[in-house]
């Protein structure tokens, strides 16, 4: 978020222009757009996921407003990455949030204190609903980030084999990791093993009526005995659309055949983004 600011404002840059320049962002992320070129250059340009635009704006105007805790580090970093072109960012620290906060107490204490506090979080000390998306949404990080590794380095047919093979390991590692069952299943499964039970269609049907409401989705939460269930979809964004969209659109003839010979019953396919492709289902002990 340091860097993020850094590039994007200036002393001249409103809340306003901010907010739209993530908005806009978001919505279409691409590489003639952006500004924070080592990061495209070095992982390639973000998949487009979609955010209700009230979400982008509230992490937009919090990112603007606040100060945010900078490491010493950052400074020498930042101006060695961008050279002397970039250094006029050295001159944002007084305004718009770097270096200032809100009210009393809360300009540079508040950005580390959220940071400190973050970092001693014991994520079995959070309420069962963030404890059961803090463990689907680091399990969805180690998938993604291999799985967009494979792709950048040896393309979408080879991601398929990543999946074949590797996503199951990676998950059941971060079970281990956590203490907890996870889970990944589906109404429209590639592999069999992650068909949805009767119980779990109805949470995917419940999801994609918020989906399609453009609503922000809420962790679902059951209790049973001594175990808790936590429930959250999955949803598809651009890169999900090479082996999950739409034949001869977004699928390509060559992974539409490998994906017809790893899974010949695959009904995973004929997604747009932003839609419901299945949930994670979380159990852990209470």
């Amino acid at each position: 978020m340091i860097a993020i600011k850094k590039h994007y404002i200036t002393s001249e840059t409103t809340k306003e222009d901010f907010v739209a320049a993530m908005q806009t962002w978001v919505k279409n992320p691409n590489q003639a757009d952006a500004k924070m070129f080592g990061a495209v250059k070095r992982f390639g340009v973000m998949p487009m996921q979609y955010f209700p635009e009230e979400t982008i704006a509230q992490i937009a105007d919090y990112i603007y407003d606040y100060d945010i805790a900078q490491p010493e580090w950052f400074e020498d970093y930042f101006n060695g990455q961008n050279g002397n072109g970039m250094g006029k960012g050295k001159g944002m620290r007084q305004g718009n949030g770097m270096g200032k906060g809100k009210g009393p107490g809360m300009g540079n204490g508040m950005g580390k204190g959220m940071q400190n506090q973050q970092a001693q979080t014991n994520p079995e000390d959070l309420p069962y609903a963030d404890r059961g998306l803090h463990y689907a949404l680091t399990t969805k990080a180690v998938l993604g980030k291999n799985l967009m590794g494979t792709i950048q380095k040896k393309g979408v047919l080879e991601a398929l084999e990543f999946c074949n093979i590797k996503a199951y390991p990676l998950t059941d590692s971060m079970a281990v990791v956590h203490n907890a069952n996870i889970k990944r299943v589906t109404d429209q499964p590639r592999n069999p093993n992650n068909k949805a039970n009767s119980e779990e269609l109805g949470y995917i049907n419940t999801f994609k009526q918020v989906i399609a409401n453009n609503e922000e989705p809420s962790p679902m939460v059951v209790e049973r005995d001594s175990k808790v269930n936590v429930y959250y979809p999955i949803t598809t964004n651009t890169m999900c659309l090479q082996c999950h969209g739409k034949p001869n659109e977004t699928i390509e003839a060559s992974t539409l055949s490998r994906i017809n010979t790893l899974y010949p019953n695959d009904k995973a396919i004929g997604y747009n983004a932003n839609e419901v492709r299945g949930i994670w289902t979380i159990t852990f002990d209470q």
